[in-house]
């Protein structure tokens, strides 16, 4: 997982809280994706998980829902993301 106090993650998360009407904030959870811990074992690179749903998707439940503002927004996002950090 990226480091938090890392250049990187600041600049992923300054590029995020452009998009969105709060700025992003770093929430530790889980490590229920078994992949990403392969990607910095086997392939030497840091992984960055962002989640765009909202506090009333109830996702993985049975009235699940993901709003497409959210898509979209989601997809900027992953935009401005890149662009941080590759320097675009």
């Amino acid at each position: 997982v990226l480091p938090s106090g890392s250049e990187d993650f600041a600049r992923a998360r300054a590029a995020l809280s452009g998009e969105w009407p709060k700025p992003a904030v770093f929430v530790g959870s889980g490590g229920s994706i078994p992949v990403v811990g392969h990607f910095q074992r086997i392939l030497g690179m840091d992984a960055l998980m962002i989640g765009f749903g909202q506090a009333d998707d109830a996702i993985h439940s049975p009235n699940e829902k993901y709003d497409l503002a959210s898509f979209r927004k989601g997809a900027r996002s992953w935009a401005r993301v890149l662009a941080a950090l590759t320097g675009s």
